[in-house]
């Protein structure tokens, strides 16, 4: 995905990407009986809701924070190529990850709860929402 920090002081501020990393985790009371017995959730179940909600969306995108003064120009770009996800916050990985949990929880099964987020930017660096 890439992003720009529009107005931060440093290089952030242009168009760059990053290969970055999701981790989410549940909780809740495993099945006791049937095909799922001693699962919270099926791991297939929870990787289709992110993949629905979060990767379809932002693999391979741009997201931008839009402003008064680049409101044209992200809107000439998004007519002209697909993938721009234009938002109203600063899309730094934490937001990012705030972001994604308000999107992740209301989809996920009754009784499986949202725990916590970790977006890593880089090996090195991430951002971790803990519900």
């Amino acid at each position: 995905m890439a992003h720009s920090l529009e107005g931060y002081d440093g290089d952030c501020n242009r168009i760059h990407g990053h290969s970055y990393r999701l981790w989410v985790t549940v909780s809740g009371e495993p099945c006791e009986a049937g095909p799922k017995r001693g699962m919270v959730v099926d791991f297939g179940v929870l990787k289709q809701i992110v993949h629905t909600n979060i990767i379809s969306r932002f693999d391979h995108a741009f997201v931008v924070r839009v402003t008064d003064s680049n409101r044209g120009l992200v809107d000439a770009v998004a007519a002209h190529w697909e993938g721009v996800v234009a938002v109203d916050w600063q899309p730094t990985s934490e937001n990012l990850v705030r972001h994604f949990a308000e999107l992740l929880r209301p989809r996920l099964p009754e009784g499986v709860r949202l725990v916590s987020l970790r977006l890593a930017e880089t090996e090195s660096s991430y951002a971790e929402l803990i519900l």
